[in-house]
């Protein structure tokens, strides 16, 4: 069977570690060329390493999504290795908890700035190439979060609820270039990550309840719904927000 993204281009952020590191892995797993975007240099090179000794074709290049020369870098970095991109995935994110009333301006900011300005950035730089190509895929990962409200993540909420729009209006703006932007909207997934919001029995005893699913959401689950999006399968998906939470949310 022909892997389902055969020779494709794929730039992915936050490709270190957690769901960014599954999607990449995933692509590669099913023929695509990787540009990994990161701001962890040496969980970066750990990952690129992995892959690259198992024959993937992988670059690691190190950049922070919210620094826009560094994007455009990135950017560049990726056509003169690979001579296009073919699929951008907006991963890279950040959800540290702190309560509406304690957060100070330059949090907010900070934060709106990684998980909303940073799509924002990459899509700006890669966009160009796309319409250039007539084609491509973008994928946005949100969170449910923006569904159903979540306390001490004000500013994370907020921001994913704004990739969601995003989402829907940048494939109005696209679609005339063959070009598709979907969103995945994860629920609670079991990663590294989530070690800030107690332990995995402790969070799998609130979330489980609110699942139809009664198993706890992987960043395999993610991934390979980010390769659905990625493909020819979904051709004529734009605009869309696919959770992947188990059955937490429906609507």
């Amino acid at each position: 069977m022909t892997p389902l993204l055969k020779d494709k281009i794929a730039l992915v952020t936050g490709a270190a570690q957690g769901i960014g590191e599954f999607i990449t892995r995933e692509f590669c797993r099913e023929g695509a060329k990787v540009m990994m975007g990161d701001r962890d240099g040496e969980r970066l090179n750990q990952t690129a390493q992995s892959l690259l000794a198992q024959g993937d074709e992988v670059v690691a290049h190190l950049f922070d999504v919210t620094q826009r020369d560094e994007v455009r870098g990135a950017v560049n970095l990726a056509i003169e290795r690979f001579g296009r991109i073919d699929v951008l995935v907006n991963n890279a994110g950040a959800y540290p908890r702190l309560n509406f009333l304690e957060m100070s301006d330059a949090e907010w900011d900070r934060i709106v700035d990684i998980n909303l300005n940073g799509p924002f950035n990459c899509t700006r730089a890669v966009a160009p190439f796309l319409v250039q190509q007539k084609q491509g895929a973008i994928i946005n990962i949100g969170s449910i979060t923006f569904f159903t409200g979540m306390a001490n993540l004000t500013h994370y909420v907020a921001a994913k609820g704004g990739v969601v729009g995003f989402t829907r209006a940048l494939a109005r703006d696209l679609g005339v270039y063959n070009i598709r932007v979907n969103c995945i909207t994860p629920g609670a997934v079991a990663t590294e990550s989530e070690q800030n919001f107690g332990t995995p029995e402790e969070i799998a005893a609130v979330v489980l309840p609110l699942q139809s699913l009664k198993r706890r959401i992987i960043p395999e689950d993610i991934a390979r719904v980010t390769v659905f999006l990625a493909s020819d399968y979904s051709a004529g998906m734009t605009g869309q927000t696919v959770n992947v939470d188990g059955g937490w949310v429906m609507y």
